[in-house]
This record gives C-alpha cells, sequence and structure tokens, in this order.
C-alpha cells in the first residue's frame, strides 16, 4: 500500500505520543498510582490507537479507490481494505 509521506509523517507522530503514553502508564504503576487515574490514562492510550488504525485504513481506502487496478495487483483489494476497517470498529 502507497501512503503519502504527510500521512506516514502523522501515523509516526501519533505513535510516538502513544509510546509516551505507555511509558508513563508504566510509571504510573511502579509509582502505585490511583486504579482510577491508571485506567483513565489507558483508555486514552487506547482511543490514540484506534484513531491511528483509522487514519491509516482510511489512507488504504483512499489509495484503492483512487487507483483500483494497482492496488488489486499488490494485493489490497477494496473487500480487503474494508475488512480492516472493520476490524477496528
Amino acid at each position: 500500500m502507497e501512503l503519502p509521506a504527510e500521512t506516514v509523517k502523522d501515523l509516526t507522530n501519533r505513535l510516538r505520543r502513544i509510546e509516551g503514553q505507555v511509558r508513563a502508564l508504566q510509571q504510573m504503576l511502579a509509582d502505585e498510582r490511583d486504579c482510577r487515574e491508571i485506567v483513565t490514562q489507558l483508555s486514552a492510550a487506547n482511543k490514540a490507537l484506534e484513531q491511528t488504525g483509522f487514519v491509516l485504513v482510511a489512507a488504504g481506502l483512499t489509495w484503492c479507490l483512487e487507483d483500483p487496478e494497482r492496488s488489486a495487483a499488490e494485493g489490497y483489494e477494496l473487500a480487503d481494505v474494508q475488512k480492516m476497517f472493520t476490524k477496528l470498529a
């Protein structure tokens, strides 16, 4: 799947922020922070991962619609990308 450089940069930045959130969660556990605070942060990290996945799949759908023959030749038929979307939903 061919993704625009801007999309790759956005996805990379999102994943770096999530990585920071996960490190903060580890520290919260080590510091024996309140369970409710930890769950709140877990929820935020999970939501950020979901949103990153949606951005990725949306870019894939766009690519498939713009060049369906090429995307199918590379193993990304529209139906396959739609299945990826339903995995995230």
